[in-house]
């Protein structure tokens, strides 16, 4: 079963009940030959099964609270569990008190009936694209273990659940690229909604402003279902591919396409592009000028740096030593950012909103590589110098999305047996449900075998 609707079938027609659905997945969890003990911060494997073991019994009394109910799903490290602490994959809050309620979206997925089968792994605090984590070890991405490479960040573990079935989906959340650019390096799909859709209390923050929660999963179906969930639909609605003929794709001619992009990730691209067009979409060209304005504007450390030294300054003063030093390097950046920077990048950015929406209003959505390169190897990045400047590249097609307060989502366009890469479209702000549209057109023209 790859997809949730799949789950969903077999529970509604006796085919396989939630117990064995979590009982399967928890034993892929604690297989020694994978990542299981890398992804996970922590296994609930007692209470997903009394959990299951309810929900049959109430799917067997004609009573289950949804389609889904017994479906088991993973949840990042920094979203609120009643009953357990939120360390954000820090040892810094190893010893927080347990949280007193589910965080919203949590509640919301619960009452549904998903099962949390655990919390994932993720960048300490989130601050960084490349997966790293000191603390916990940083789980693979599914393509050439051997070599052992990164799954992208924060939302790594997410990632390498949902590729290694290891739960049919989960919770991430999304500031500079954090849903997409795992997806991307694992093969999976992630979408950042527009931020103000989805509830982020209960949620330890990066960057508020910035700061959006998304789902991660093996398709857009499963992500769009999820998201309407966590947003708070009653009553999920099915996805309607549109059509594709006449789409209209914007590809930017700068930043985006540039000459660090891998050879890889180029040709993917290009492929699906021609693909694309072959069915009937139309990819145009355009200029978005205003975007070579985002390294001055972000110069003096942006919203993450200046917002999370905001939260974390107190703790800092206390446990510095107990940090990851590069994360904690991040962080210390906002520490030089006045008030009047501040109130200026609140400026630019309400700007830029405005001047780049303006030129992307008339197409369906924007088109770009989600990441300009394959998942590095983890020893790429043991260098500090290395380490910033690809986490820099990891980040820079997807922070766009953020800094401009749009929807957007990053697709597997690889082959099968091909290094990971991911095609993100990017929509106008609150344009979720047309882009969830625009998404399962793309994927569904990408993934049909070729006559």
């Amino acid at each position: 079963m790859q997809h949730i609707a799949d789950a969903a079938a077999a529970l509604a027609s006796g085919r396989i009940s939630a117990e064995a659905l979590v009982d399967a997945t928890l034993q892929r969890i604690a297989d020694p030959a994978g990542e299981g003990r890398r992804t996970f911060t922590a296994v609930h494997a007692e209470a997903a099964r009394a959990e299951a073991r309810a929900l049959d019994a109430l799917r067997h009394a004609g009573r289950a609270p949804s389609p889904w109910a017994g479906i088991p799903i993973t949840v990042k490290d920094l979203f609120d569990e009643r009953g357990h602490p939120t360390p954000a994959g820090s040892v810094v809050l190893k010893d927080a008190p347990a949280a007193a309620r589910d965080a919203p979206t949590v509640a919301r997925l619960r009452r549904m009936g998903f099962v949390v089968i655990g919390r994932t792994n993720m960048v300490e605090f989130a601050f960084s694209g490349l997966g790293v984590n000191p603390h916990h070890g940083t789980p693979l991405s599914p393509w050439d273990r051997a070599t052992g490479r990164l799954p992208g960040g924060s939302s790594s573990g997410v990632a390498v659940a949902a590729a290694d079935h290891m739960g049919f989906g989960g919770l991430g959340t999304d500031t500079g690229g954090s849903c997409r650019v795992p997806a991307a390096l694992c093969g999976v799909v992630g979408y950042k909604p527009t931020a103000r859709r989805v509830p982020n209390t209960g949620v330890l923050p990066l960057a508020p402003s910035l700061d959006s929660v998304g789902p991660l999963a093996r398709s857009v179906a499963c992500c769009h279902l999820l998201d309407a969930v966590i947003s708070g639909e009653e009553t999920p609605p099915p996805l309607k591919a549109r059509p594709l003929a006449g789409l209209r794709l914007g590809l930017p001619r700068r930043t985006f396409l540039t000459d660090d992009m891998d050879t890889t990730v180029s040709n993917a691209f290009q492929r699906a592009l021609s693909r694309l067009s072959a069915a009937g979409a139309r990819i145009e060209l355009f200029d978005i000028p205003e975007l070579a304005e985002l390294p001055a504007v972000n110069a003096t450390g942006g919203f993450a740096a200046s917002e999370a030294w905001a939260w974390h300054r107190a703790l800092i003063a206390e446990k510095a030593s107990q940090y990851d030093p590069r994360i904690l390097a991040r962080i210390r950046r906002g520490e030089r950012m006045g008030a009047a920077d501040y109130i200026d990048l609140v400026a630019a950015r309400a700007r830029l909103c405005e001047a780049v929406a303006h030129r992307s209003q008339e197409f369906d959505a924007m088109v770009t590589p989600t990441c300009p390169i394959i998942p590095p190897a983890l020893a790429e990045v043991e260098p500090e110098a290395e380490y910033n400047r690809i986490n820099l590249l990891l980040l820079r097609n997807t922070a766009v999305g953020n800094f401009l307060d749009r929807c957007s989502i990053s697709l597997p366009i690889h082959r099968p047996g091909e290094a990971p890469v991911g095609l993100m479209l990017t929509g106008e702000t609150m344009a979720d449900t047309a882009l969830f549209r625009t998404a399962a057109a793309v994927e569904a023209a990408l993934t049909e075998t070729p006559a």
